[in-house]
């Protein structure tokens, strides 16, 4: 018995030491967990810190290009307003504005539509249909007196300029239309006199419509090399910073004969072709030139990219 209890003491005491160390250690264990989940809500390690602020400077960035966007804006608003005081001053009429009426059309059309029985939607389409079919009879007695002048005044109809002087099928090409411009070389805002295509040298220039040719320009003036073609009827077309002219003084030429290609001669920011419309001596909008080879959708794009540029190339 004696010897029993002795090994269950010696056991007791060993137990005893023990303890406190075992409380010892889970004690630091527990710290040092404590201390790791502070310091990893707390603090951030280099790869994290590294991750946590790679986007600072991405987001400094975005703040920047937000701030110059809204500034942009503003000054995209106050340019927009000023063509058309611009535009309203010189021309004594409001700015085009092709979509504008027409969406509202149809927006009245549609919110009549939907609130309209099927017997008022019927008698709406008799009544178009009717409209319709006296509009066709005057469409072909338009028709028929337009092939009448056409026959009887075919020789001045092929003297108005009526094509574009470069191949510019896609509408890419022009750059600048006949408005107020920024002059590339003066920085201010100047008078353009024609239309500008951004056209490589070399590039083909076509007489707009049957002429002669009436001056060339060979000097280094400010147009560089240029020609000037009279059609006859008041109306004549100039085609200037020319590389090479391919026609003479006093010349026949027909629309579409290739007159000339096109260069940077004289006072050019960049290839280019300047051209110009004249009617009774007064520079007109060679935009309104073009009706031979464009659709109805295609002027109204041409006249938007027309109103749309900023500056010239001359």
């Amino acid at each position: 018995m004696t010897i029993n209890n002795d090994k269950s003491n010696k056991k007791l005491t060993t137990r005893q030491r023990l303890t406190p160390y075992v409380i010892r250690a889970l004690v630091w264990v527990g710290m040092v967990a404590l201390w790791w989940v502070i310091l990893t809500f707390t603090v951030d390690m280099p790869a994290e810190y590294k991750l946590r602020h790679s986007t600072d400077g991405l987001r400094a960035e975005y703040n920047k290009m937000t701030e110059r966007y809204d500034s942009l804006s503003l000054i995209l608003e106050n340019v927009a307003k000023r063509d058309e005081n611009v535009f309203r001053k010189l021309f004594e009429s409001n700015p085009y504005d092709l979509s504008a009426d027409l969406d509202k059309e149809r927006l009245e059309l549609y919110e009549q539509l939907v609130g309209e029985s099927n017997d008022e939607l019927a008698a709406r389409l008799e009544g178009q249909m009717q409209r319709a079919a006296k509009l066709e009879e005057r469409a072909i007695e338009a028709h028929n007196d337009l092939l009448y002048a056409i026959s009887s005044n075919a020789l001045s109809i092929e003297c108005v300029p009526a094509i574009q002087p470069v191949n510019n099928r896609q509408l890419t090409l022009l750059a600048a239309g006949k408005k107020p411009l920024i002059n590339p070389f003066h920085r201010a805002m100047r008078e353009h006199h024609g239309v500008d295509y951004l056209v490589p040298e070399g590039t083909a220039v076509f007489a707009t419509a049957d002429g002669t040719v009436k001056s060339l320009s060979e000097k280094n003036t400010s147009h560089g090399k240029a020609v000037t073609i009279s059609h006859g009827n008041g109306y004549e077309t100039s085609y200037s910073h020319l590389l090479d002219i391919r026609v003479k003084k006093g010349q026949k030429v027909k629309r579409g004969d290739i007159i000339a290609l096109s260069g940077n001669s004289g006072l050019s920011f960049a290839p280019h072709l300047h051209y110009e419309v004249i009617y009774n001596d007064t520079r007109v909008d060679p935009v309104h030139y073009f009706f031979l080879e464009l659709t109805p959708e295609e002027y109204q794009r041409i006249i938007r990219i027309s109103l749309s540029s900023m500056q010239s190339f001359d």
